[in-house]
């Protein structure tokens, strides 16, 4: 059974910036793709930057060029790598991981954006 667990959240002003890591029980090598999500308060959960096994990256637009997702396979770690944080980035934030037809996720991390 594969376990992930986020860190590096917390309350930063906006503007701030912020590294979430994902760190997996096993090897992230063999997981087809990986990917963070968030939640916002009263909102459904969405996905905003996956990383594929081939080392794809896909970032969903309002994240664009603030925010890195990447991996270090060694230390079987996923990153999301957060810039020019807004209030609206405000939510709890879960690593994912795909292999086959399972899937996998963490206990999430909150992210406070406030000044």
């Amino acid at each position: 059974q594969v376990q992930l667990v986020e860190s590096g959240g917390g309350l930063v002003q906006p503007g701030g910036s912020l590294r979430l890591s994902c760190s997996a029980s096993g090897s992230i090598s063999s997981f087809d793709a990986m990917a963070w999500y968030r939640q916002a308060p009263g909102k459904q959960r969405e996905v905003i930057a996956i990383l594929t096994g081939g080392g794809r990256t896909i970032y969903e637009d309002s994240v664009k060029g603030r925010f890195t997702i990447s991996r270090d396979n060694a230390k079987n770690t996923l990153y999301l790598q957060m810039n020019s944080l807004k209030p609206q980035d405000t939510a709890v934030y879960y690593c994912n991981a795909t292999q086959t037809n399972r899937s996998w996720w963490g206990q999430g991390t909150q992210v406070t954006v406030s000044s």
